[in-house]
């Protein structure tokens, strides 16, 4: 196993909302958090053209590295879905796996971590790779608002939420430019039909938006 070094996107985030953290800054700079899901769609991206969904995406599985590079870590899920065996089985933290122990079931499981699980997810259904875009933009929406888009105080209550409520938009930076709340808008449907089917769509869209946030910070010529 690869060890890699960096903090992980969920302790990045935290510290957002510790004590004497700045209260007119929610969430990430933009141009910090532009290059992480970018390089996150990237990881994905591999991933799904060999089969290979990921299933448990969440800020504590993102690595970010001091060279700014991005690591997508823990696809045990993704590698053990198809051995598990009978069972059903929830933890209690919204950010803790919603499946920790190896008493599974093939019909009705549920696996991930509950407030970063698709609905279909949350509802015990089959998925696919937009189980893992829906995560992505629900990273995206944390790293923006400095809040999970689904958030309570038990599993239960998250993935109520997850099924039926909207994120709160508001809660994004009127500032976050508009492809990066279209890639937003379209991770986050409800409905797999009308979610983005391919994580390179947003990536692109993402590269997009990167660009002129890039060019702006760059420095004038010399004269």
């Amino acid at each position: 196993m690869e060890l890699v070094e960096g903090e992980d996107l969920s302790q990045r985030i935290a510290r957002l909302r510790a004590p004497g953290a700045s209260a007119r800054q929610a969430g990430m700079p933009l141009d910090e958090v532009l290059p992480i899901p970018k390089q996150i769609a990237e990881a994905l991206e591999a991933a799904h053209e060999q089969g290979i969904v990921h299933r448990d995406l969440k800020p504590a599985n993102i690595k970010l590295r001091a060279d700014g590079t991005v690591k997508v870590l823990d696809f045990g899920l993704a590698k053990a879905i198809d051995t598990v065996p009978e069972g059903r089985h929830f933890s209690v933290a919204d950010h803790s796996p919603t499946i920790t122990s190896p008493a599974m079931t093939m019909r009705g499981m549920i696996l991930g971590t509950a407030a970063y699980m698709s609905p279909e997810q949350a509802r015990g259904r089959t998925v696919d790779q937009r189980a893992d875009i829906w995560a992505l933009g629900a990273i995206l929406f944390e790293m923006l608002s400095g809040k999970p888009p689904f958030a309570g105080e038990t599993v239960t209550d998250i993935l109520a939420r997850v099924m039926e409520r909207d994120p709160d938009w508001s809660a994004v930076p009127a500032a976050t430019p508009a492809n990066v709340m279209r890639v937003l808008r379209r991770c986050l449907e409800k409905d797999p039909a009308r979610r983005l089917r391919h994580v390179a769509d947003a990536r692109l869209e993402l590269e997009d938006a990167h660009e002129p946030v890039a060019a702006l910070q760059s420095p004038a010529p010399s004269v």
